[in-house]
């Protein structure tokens, strides 16, 4: 049986659908997924009694899913079976985001879980290299995306965001713990008027198991009220929620939407 740890965004309800057979659907407290009713809410405070739980009910595989940012613990609500986890959740906690998903899953594989991806469930979420929609990459973007690939793989090293603006040849912008919408909404009013690009990937060495680069319809209307000419996303690494939509909002905008090949 598939347990889907489903955080914040649309991705859950997706993956969801996607599956023959509904897998068990379960949120962190705070966290709950859009357009999806969890069927077990858990507190990080009880996740070593929620582990136990999810042996009982036959979950053998699970998938991690959405957005959750770090919680607050509460120590007095730290229940037995979870004490002998705290070194760990703290450990994370304290973490880079992929450090941090490293550390949480290591917390289930430790109990016998077996970790699926989101691509794996559901491969047709990534889509093909190329350029989608009516509008053609313009030449100074195809520079902008250069530079955006090489300044990602500088700040893999870091581990943090998955994406940056760069408008002819500056990077404007850098996604860190505000995430991808703040960093749009940072550059609406930039003095140097329009133009640029959105660019996003995954991480160098990341385990694509968890937090995978998303897109949707929402960024394409992110990026038009942003001024960009367009997105630019790793083929093979980043998921496409609602590829229609997508390519439709881009086309009504003027946006081009450039899967792109990793080159270095």
């Amino acid at each position: 049986m598939l347990a889907l740890i489903a955080g914040m965004g649309a991705l859950p309800k997706a993956l969801s659908a996607s599956q023959a057979e509904k897998p068990l659907v379960c949120s962190l407290d705070g966290f709950l997924p859009d357009g999806l009713s969890p069927d077990v809410v858990f507190r990080l405070e009880q996740l070593g009694t929620f582990l136990i739980d999810l042996k009982a009910r036959g979950v053998r595989e699970v998938c991690f899913a959405g957005a959750i940012r770090r919680p607050q613990i509460d120590s007095a609500a730290i229940d037995a079976d979870t004490m002998p986890l705290v070194p760990i959740i703290s450990e994370a906690i304290g973490s880079g985001d992929d450090g941090a998903l490293r550390a949480v899953m290591s917390l289930f594989e430790d109990q016998g879980f077996t970790i699926r991806s989101a691509e794996e469930l559901a491969p047709d979420l990534l889509p093909g290299a190329g350029v989608l929609g009516r509008h053609q990459v313009l030449e100074a973007s195809e520079a902008d995306a250069a530079r955006a690939e090489r300044l990602m793989e500088t700040l893999s090293e870091e581990d943090v965001g998955q994406a940056c603006i760069v408008a002819n040849g500056q990077v404007l912008a850098i996604e860190a713990v505000f995430g991808t919408d703040w960093m749009l909404a940072s550059v609406k009013n930039r003095p140097d008027g329009k133009g640029g690009i959105f660019y996003k990937s995954p991480k160098l060495g990341q385990d694509r198991r968890a937090d995978l680069p998303l897109i949707g319809p929402d960024t394409a209307m992110a990026c038009a009220e942003a001024g960009l000419d367009g997105i630019v996303i790793e083929a093979g690494g980043v998921m496409v929620l609602d590829q229609e939509s997508l390519i439709a909002r881009c086309d009504a905008a003027g946006l081009f939407l450039w899967v792109r090949e990793r080159t270095i």
